[in-house]
């Protein structure tokens, strides 16, 4: 996956459906509901531990765990995608790409906290713009300024379908919530059904891949 072809993908333009992909990421959901539950069952208490006993350092697992622990489920939905053997220590993967994935949600938050504090739309506007960042670094291989940038560029193209997503994962989070058992299925779902979202988006880029191979 080369800037060519991102730059090529960004004038034609795309499209997926918001239900096949959530469709699609229950399937993936489906394959290993133990190890994505008992992940999230993880994070969850890594959080609470923070939250509960160590509140001075509560921001400390929003800027350097967060983001790496989040980005496994990515990696583990890339590996059921590719009908890959998954091991729970797979989903822990994120922290071979720690330092830029940091950079990528410490920056976006700063600069969606900038647009939302100043004007609030440009703040909306980044926060669904920079969704596709992470993937875009660990699958592409771009650095983290050009993860964030080739994101909001692409999401621009279509933002108001990604808009559509991020607004039904949202809510499918706040009735996991609700039911609060609900949440070790919903947040493992809502990542694999963003993954699934950013394959249709580069459907073509992988199709010219595989021929190249």
């Amino acid at each position: 996956m080369t800037k060519l072809q991102l730059n090529k993908l960004i004038e034609r333009g795309y499209d997926f459906d918001i239900q096949e992909v959530f469709k699609e990421g229950w399937e993936l959901f489906k394959k290993q509901p133990l190890f994505a539950m008992g992940y999230t069952g993880f994070i969850i208490s890594l959080e609470l531990l923070f939250v509960i006993y160590l509140k001075e350092y509560a921001l400390l697992f929003s800027i350097f765990l967060a983001g790496p622990l989040f980005s496994g489920f990515y990696l583990v939905a890339n590996q059921l995608k590719s009908e890959e053997k998954v091991v729970y220590t797979d989903f822990f993967k994120g922290f071979s790409y720690y330092i830029p994935i940091i950079l990528i949600w410490l920056i976006g938050q700063v600069l969606v906290s900038i647009g939302l504090i100043l004007f609030v739309v440009p703040g909306i506007y980044l926060m669904v713009g920079y969704s596709m960042a992470i993937l875009l670094h660990v699958f592409a291989g771009l650095d983290f300024w050009e993860s964030l940038e080739y994101s909001r560029r692409l999401v621009t193209k279509n933002w108001w379908k990604f808009f559509l997503l991020v607004l039904a994962l949202i809510a499918l989070n706040v009735v996991g919530m609700v039911l609060f058992v609900g949440i070790f299925i919903s947040i493992p779902l809502s990542f694999f059904a963003a993954y699934c979202a950013f394959e249709r988006v580069m459907e073509d880029v992988l199709i010219e891949d595989a021929k190249e191979v």
